[in-house]
């Protein structure tokens, strides 16, 4: 322990006595039950200097790729969206940076004024009452959510649309779990419209349905019929209404109905694409806004608005007693530290964007995306995924293997999109392309796509048809 750790054997004997212990192996005896603990040493590597772990990180590193180095329509949940400096600037003063938890409210009115604040923006985007000072990511943000739903209505069986984000779907099924409830997945309609099957959907709620949980667009890109989806989960629960949750696109809300328009009571989703950069994957921040009834049972934090004696304006923290650390096993939440520096970029990135900024930056995606629809499907070997309508993601079908399509465009500097058969692993899903559209994506942009598109598939033609001819005795003219 001393390696890391200013800890002496003296001072640790001196701890163990204080508590009654006569080690640190018969502390965690005390607490770990035994067949869970790990019997065995930890499969590690040996320990390197620490110039030989530099020169390792380093080489690691320099395999990444940036979205600055390449035209990337990466998407699938994290975007590559403009980041204006102001937001690194105020997210840089030391009132934001400063106040880490702000149970003193005296010392925390900057920290507390931007929860407030982004609340407040939360609530207008989604339509609904009242928002949380945000949670770790968009998954957990999820799983959250239909814990909330088991507490409010005792249920225990989830009907989650597949046309969640696959890690919102695991992320689920492990927290129902530990929570005991079922997770029944609706698929989606294949090689359709590609919106949730309505009639599986219907079958899959009853009066034992605690949350019916769809995604707004869904992981495909396609636009859901929310008002329709929400208003069978209702009824379908027999009178005892389900809480219906979407996991929702921010940036779509510009152009889309809002959640809490739909008949939605909870709407949840990923952070990121306001105001976060992709970073190699992070950080990022989950949202979470629900109905009016739900505000005590919502995890996390809730931020106020208050007076203080001599009249002037505060801010102070109004509820967190769904957290751990207060309500022990009773609690909603396991979030003490929520990502307020990353919902403080959020705001600033909305208010900098203001109303009309952000509906123009999603009538923007709207028109890029339906040119990148039309320019991709006319390529050979390339048709639509699904025919319905989507606002800043598509998915394509290849007529060819996408990683080796993907490796291909890479050769002329395009990242094309994800290969959704590697993030979902379902079959339906081979050959699948999704391809992401942002403001930094240009028109030009989206025709050296089509082109690299085009001539990857092409040269995977040519090789098919040559080793056709190998394995055949035929010689082939390509």
């Amino acid at each position: 322990m001393t390696r890391y750790t200013a800890i002496t054997p003296e001072n640790l004997r001196e701890m163990l006595a204080a508590i009654g212990v006569g080690s640190v192996e018969e502390l965690f005896a005390r607490q770990v039950p035994e067949e869970v603990r790990l019997r065995a040493d930890l499969d590690l590597p040996e320990g390197m200097p620490e110039q030989d772990v530099y020169e390792h990180l380093r080489a690691l590193a320099s395999e990444n790729v940036s979205a600055e180095e390449q035209v990337s329509f990466l998407g699938a949940g994290m975007y590559d969206h403009y980041v204006p400096a102001i937001v690194d600037m105020l997210c840089e003063r030391s009132e934001f940076l400063t106040p880490y938890t702000p149970y003193q409210p005296e010392v925390s009115q900057g920290h507390l004024q931007v929860m407030f604040e982004y609340q407040t923006a939360i609530c207008e985007l989604t339509g609904l009452a009242v928002a949380n000072a945000s949670v770790y990511e968009g998954p957990s943000a999820v799983a959250f959510a239909a814990y909330m739903a088991k507490l409010h209505n005792g249920r225990a069986r989830i009907a989650a649309s597949a046309g969640l984000h696959p890690h919102s779907l695991q992320t689920l099924r492990t927290y129902a779990r530990g929570f005991g409830a079922e997770v029944i997945e609706v698929p989606v309609l294949a090689r359709g419209d590609g919106r949730t099957d309505g009639e599986a959907w219907r079958r899959a709620i009853d009066g034992e349905t605690c949350a019916a949980i769809f995604a707004q667009p869904n992981f495909y890109g396609v636009v859901e019929d929310a008002a329709e989806l929400a208003r069978a989960a209702k009824e379908g629960a027999g009178g005892g209404a389900p809480v219906v949750i979407a996991q929702v696109d921010p940036m779509t809300l510009g152009v889309l109905k809002a959640p809490g328009e739909c008949g939605v009571d909870v709407a949840v989703g990923e952070g990121q694409p306001l105001g976060g950069r992709l970073d190699f994957g992070g950080p990022s921040f989950g949202f979470f806004a629900a109905a009016q009834e739900f505000l005590r049972r919502m995890p996390g934090r809730i931020a106020g608005e208050t007076r203080d004696l001599e009249g002037r304006r505060g801010f102070v923290l109004t509820l967190q007693t769904r957290e751990q650390h207060i309500r022990r096993e009773k609690a909603t939440s396991n979030i003490c530290t929520a990502q307020a520096l990353n919902a403080l970029a959020a705001t600033v990135y909305l208010a900098w964007l203001g109303r009309r900024g952000f509906v123009e930056l999603g009538e923007l995606l709207l028109a890029r995306t339906q040119y990148a629809r039309e320019a991709l499907s006319r390529i050979e070997g390339v048709e639509l995924l699904y025919s319905g309508p989507v606002v800043r993601e598509l998915a394509l079908h290849l007529d060819a293997d996408v990683a080796a399509v993907r490796a291909r465009c890479a050769e002329q500097g395009i990242n094309p999109g994800a290969d959704l058969l590697a993030l979902t692993g379902r079959e339906q899903d081979r050959g699948g392309l999704l391809v992401a559209l942002t403001e930094r994506r240009t028109r030009r942009d989206i025709d050296r796509l089509a082109h690299a598109l085009g001539d990857a598939l092409a040269a995977e033609r040519s090789d098919r048809l040559v080793a056709s001819g190998r394995t055949s005795g035929h010689p082939v003219a390509v």
